[in-house]
């Protein structure tokens, strides 16, 4: 039996939440934006294919609890594969849309954009503490929000069975952790291409510098437990009914340790499929490098998760 998918899209105004939406309605759903709350249901109710809802702050009556309320009742119902997505911005970056645009914040409109954000913020806490998948647009570009969106719901995502989808990122400490990761790693104290002047401008996905990197001493100790410990804990995350989980790994630049670690460990992820001898479980992976993403470097972003193909058990 295929389960309808419901996705409840909600976050911060200004941060995306439209263009995921109309990223859906790219894909096929039919997109509602903002009915009343009691409308939800009965919107499911009506059967048909997928399904797209856009709930933010603007909705009169606007709750959390009740939103959160619904959509429990749709997860009670074996037939249907609801997923709340919350799509967040920091601060700057949503008051620099919100000059640009010359729009005022929707919670508002005769007051300061700031008291507008804060307001929401707190308004939708307890959804994003409870979203299936967190996207955070602060430094993602429209394209970027689009591929995400594609590979989490379109066409292939949804012949996925289910299946845990892992999203290998690395980053750069001085530009701040991955808001989204569930586990971070630090790759910092292995041996720095950046002190080759033949290596420094290269990035991980070079044969070299995955060589001078893994010439590190402790490289293979280090990389053995980490791997060890994911393939650990994702059959669990899939038991406990977990659909997305972010895997980060960060050193000084995001461009060269970083970069080969989390391309190793998205080679052993895909060819492992899981560990430990547990049947019936599985993943999709995708594989993403946000600082090369972020200095144009990084030409096949794009393509990347289509390297790696994970297997079911």
């Amino acid at each position: 039996m295929t389960e309808q998918r419901i996705v409840l899209v909600t976050g911060l105004s200004g941060a995306g939440k439209a263009s995921a939406l109309h990223t859906l309605e790219d894909l096929g759903y039919e997109a509602v934006d903002n009915p009343p709350l009691g409308m939800i249901e009965s919107l499911v109710a009506r059967g048909g294919g997928r399904l797209a809802i856009g709930v933010d702050a603007r909705t009169r009556g606007f709750d959390s609890g009740e939103v959160l309320a619904a959509l429990d009742r749709l997860r009670a119902n074996p037939e249907l594969q609801p997923e709340l997505v919350y799509v967040i911005a920091d601060d700057t970056t949503l008051m620099r849309r919100y000059t640009e645009s010359r729009r005022r914040h929707p919670l508002a409109p005769q007051g300061l954009v700031a008291d507008g954000i804060a307001a929401e913020r707190k308004l939708t806490a307890e959804l994003r503490a409870a979203a299936d998948m967190t996207i955070d647009t602060s430094s993602l570009p429209l394209s970027e929000l689009r591929r995400s969106i594609e590979r989490h719901f379109g066409n292939e995502a949804g012949s996925g069975g289910g299946r845990l989808v892992v999203s290998l990122v690395s980053f750069a400490y001085p530009r701040g952790l991955p808001p989204d990761a569930d586990l971070v790693f630090d790759a910092r104290f292995l041996r720095n291409p950046h002190y080759d002047p033949i290596l420094r401008p290269r990035t991980g996905l070079d044969p070299d510098v995955g060589v001078h990197v893994a010439a590190d001493p402790d490289f293979k100790i280090f990389f053995a437990r980490v791997a060890e410990l994911v393939e650990m804990l994702l059959p669990r995350f899939v038991q406990e009914g977990k659909k997305y989980t972010t895997v980060a790994v960060g050193c000084t630049g995001g461009r060269h340790r970083s970069v080969f670690l989390i391309e190793k460990l998205a080679e052993r992820l895909a060819a492992n499929g899981v560990s430990g001898g547990t049947t019936g479980v599985g993943w999709r992976l995708h594989v993403s490098h946000r600082e090369l993403a972020r200095d144009g470097s990084d030409h096949g972003t794009g393509t990347l998760p289509n390297r790696f193909q994970a297997r079911e058990a």
